[in-house]
């Protein structure tokens, strides 16, 4: 990987927080992603399982990860499967750990790591003093793929096999766990956003009318890879004029024109671990009255919404309090009629013409984190904030976007330090590369 090593302290402490919320006597079990095929002998860029990475700091295919804190052997406490490699392999592919480099990754002892494909003859010796078996299972909110992943096709090998076995679910777990970030963490997600912010001020000169958005991918791109990143931490949205009201344009094909907005939905990611930032900017350097009034309308929003990320706050209640502020807002700019807001329906809010998505979600390995939304916040947890105002008719679409941790006190906006105050933007966009 391009990254540089992580300290396995990290994972150690990982896995104790888990093995602290299992029940007596259960065994976890947790693969790593299939590499997915795209045509012929194709094959995608292999991400790995990050309840697996989260807990093991292994970033290769083909890995099994078995937790069970209370076997009476110590070897089989923490066990990690790895592929055996060859030497056909290291020619076609390169190379894969070493039992010595995962031991050195991981923290788990050298003599608990075994080949992959060894696991139904350690696992034999393992299952059948536990009495719980935790498997993990695809439970965010918003997964709707419909390709049957490692992870299902072994809950129903492992039910054939072992049918009296209590089976339980290890995604709650890793959502409570992972909604709390370690202090490494924080230092992987704050390189991400160092990295970004590298990218960021990249484009401020470089963005011209004439320019196209495909352009300014390939300048982000670069500026990322050339810092380590393995590139996009998610599908980049650059999108200039009418297609900034797209929510999810992804097409970036078009040319930037004299006197649109571009919305920039771009960041990078680190070791596993992902920025998300959104800048709105002037093709040719300067806002003109109208964007400009808009665009303080979103800004003022996303400083109150900083405000209310703090401990103790509920997720209900902190977006209807953004939602009555954003109101505030379109009502100052002749977008709603104060009157009609007065009576609408509250489980429909007028506001949501112009501001249809949430203001914040979680952000870690997943750029939409793991969490539980009825939780309330708690110092450690990182949300974006994210405000924004889409007026089709006017073909102006504003976002801005910024990646905050939770303290005991409030909150640091770790993205501090990008521009996106107007004159700081206009005075950089004019600027020489």
């Amino acid at each position: 990987m391009k990254y540089t090593p992580i300290s396995n302290e990290l994972f150690i402490r990982n896995r104790r927080r888990l093995a602290e919320v299992l029940k007596p006597k259960s065994v976890v079990v947790l693969n790593a992603n299939d590499i997915m095929p795209t045509n012929a002998d194709g094959t995608m860029g292999f991400r790995q399982n990050n309840d697996l990475f989260y807990l093991s700091g292994v970033d290769q295919e083909e890995t099994i990860l078995v937790l069970f804190p209370d076997h009476p052997d110590e070897k089989f406490r923490e066990v990690l499967f790895l592929r055996e490699t060859s030497e056909l392999i290291e020619i076609w592919e390169g190379h894969k750990l070493t039992k010595e480099e995962a031991e050195q990754t991981s923290g788990i002892s050298r003599k608990s790591v075994f080949w992959t494909h060894e696991f139904d003859r350690v696992f034999i010796q393992m299952v059948f003093e536990a009495e719980h078996i935790y498997l993990n299972t695809n439970e965010h909110t918003r997964n709707s793929s419909e390709v049957e992943s490692r992870e299902a096709r072994g809950i129903r090998q492992f039910r054939e096999k072992y049918p009296l076995h209590r089976y339980e679910r290890l995604a709650p777990l890793m959502h409570f766990l992972r909604a709390i970030k370690q202090p490494e963490e924080v230092a992987l997600l704050s390189e991400a956003i160092r990295i970004t912010e590298a990218g960021f001020r990249r484009l401020l000169p470089f963005i011209k009318p004439g320019v196209w958005e495909y352009e300014i991918e390939a300048e982000l791109l670069h500026e990322f890879v050339r810092q380590r990143s393995q590139g996009f931490a998610y599908t980049p949205i650059i999108a200039s004029g009418a297609s900034a009201c797209v929510l999810h344009y992804i097409e970036n094909n078009r040319p930037c024109k004299d006197g649109e907005i571009i919305l920039l939905d771009v960041a990078a990611e680190y070791a596993n671990y992902n920025a998300d930032l959104t800048r709105s900017l002037p093709v040719n350097g300067r806002f003109t009255e109208r964007q400009k009034a808009v665009y303080q309308a979103v800004l003022h929003v996303m400083k109150e919404a900083k405000k209310l990320l703090v401990p103790g706050n509920v997720w209900d209640d902190y977006h209807k309090e953004v939602g009555r502020i954003m109101e505030s807002q379109l009502i100052g700019l002749g977008l709603l009629d104060r009157q009609e807001v007065a009576k609408q329906d509250p489980d429909n809010p007028l506001y949501r013409q112009y501001f249809m998505h949430g203001t914040s979600h979680f952000l870690g390995l997943d750029v939409h984190d793991v969490g539980n939304k009825y939780r309330k916040f708690e110092a450690g947890m990182v949300f974006t904030c994210e405000p924004g105002i889409y007026i089709r008719k006017e073909g102006l679409g504003i976002r801005l976007e910024n990646n905050l941790l939770i303290t005991e006190t409030g909150n640091i906006d770790l993205m501090d330090s990008i521009p996106i105050e107007i004159e700081e933007i206009e005075d950089l966009m004019h600027q020489k590369p």
